[in-house]
């Protein structure tokens, strides 16, 4: 039977990486992103007041040939997680492409200004717009999915958390801390598997929240450079490592003991004396 995985925020980083692991253990995979072509994407400085915009590499096209060159199918769909409607369009297209939705990744994140400003700097638009962007909206994405996996008998549903959703910032932003733009929507964000594992463990939905710690994506490359968690005095984790775990979540029967907890992928195999793929 066919198994099919929504990636969302596919076209670099983690989100690629994850439809990468996922294509390989034989699911088909609809990615979704704003960056259709490659040489289109940027990313924004996270401390820069003005908003400043760098070049980053990755795309839904590239992501969609890396799916294909392992045997499996890619459905690539413009999605941006400040529209509801392209939400709507990316489970419209799913169903009407494959019938089914076996996996959700909620990956893709808000990433404009003001995230990483200091709590007594960032405006009430920019807040707004990453509750919505990182909350509300996940929620809603989450929403449309769970009725397909509950008639269909299960599925699962994956959060691509962060420890800026359960701890508090050990530093300021800037010096190794995040800013409340960012924490307190993903703190919410957070719930969204939660919830699901109390309410509809019961309906077969396996639901976990992954929390990647500091990786080096091609985003950060760009905006901080290859040194950047040297600097940054952290240790740093990449993309697959992550992309491998969310992987294994969604096919052994054994993930089934973790459902609803927080899993920390850096030295998640190991720890376990899990040999991975």
């Amino acid at each position: 039977m066919r198994k099919v995985a929504i990636v969302t925020g596919a076209t670099r980083g983690i989100g690629k990486a994850a439809a990468i692991s996922l294509a390989r253990e034989g699911f088909d995979v609809v990615i979704t992103g704003r960056t259709v072509k490659e040489g289109e994407g940027t990313a924004t400085m996270p401390y820069a007041a003005d908003g400043q915009q760098v070049a980053v590499p990755g795309s839904l096209e590239t992501t969609a040939a890396a799916i294909r060159a392992l045997g499996r199918e890619a459905l690539p769909v413009v999605m941006d997680v400040l529209d509801r409607s392209t939400m709507d369009a990316v489970v419209g297209e799913t169903l009407a492409q494959w019938g089914r939705i076996d996996l959700l990744l909620n990956n893709a994140l808000y990433q404009g200004p003001g995230l990483m400003f200091p709590f007594a700097d960032f405006t009430f638009e920019q807040l707004e717009k990453s509750v919505l962007g990182n909350l509300v909206n996940q929620a809603y994405l989450a929403r449309l999915v769970l009725p397909v996996m509950i008639k269909q008998g299960g599925g699962t549903y994956i959060s691509l958390s962060s420890n800026a959703a359960v701890s508090p910032p050990p530093a300021p932003p800037g010096k190794g801390g995040w800013g409340f733009v960012y924490g307190a929507p993903k703190s919410g964000f957070h719930r969204i598997a939660e919830f699901l594992h109390v309410e509809h463990a019961k309906d077969g939905i396996r639901a976990f929240n992954v929390e990647p710690g500091y990786t080096v994506t091609e985003a950060t490359v760009a905006m901080f450079g290859p040194g950047s968690a040297a600097d940054f005095n952290r240790q740093a984790t990449t993309p697959e490592t992550t992309g491998d775990v969310v992987a294994w979540l969604a096919t052994r029967p054994e993930a089934n003991e973790l459902a609803g907890t927080l899993i920390g992928s850096p030295g998640f195999f190991k720890s376990r004396g899990i040999v991975y793929p």
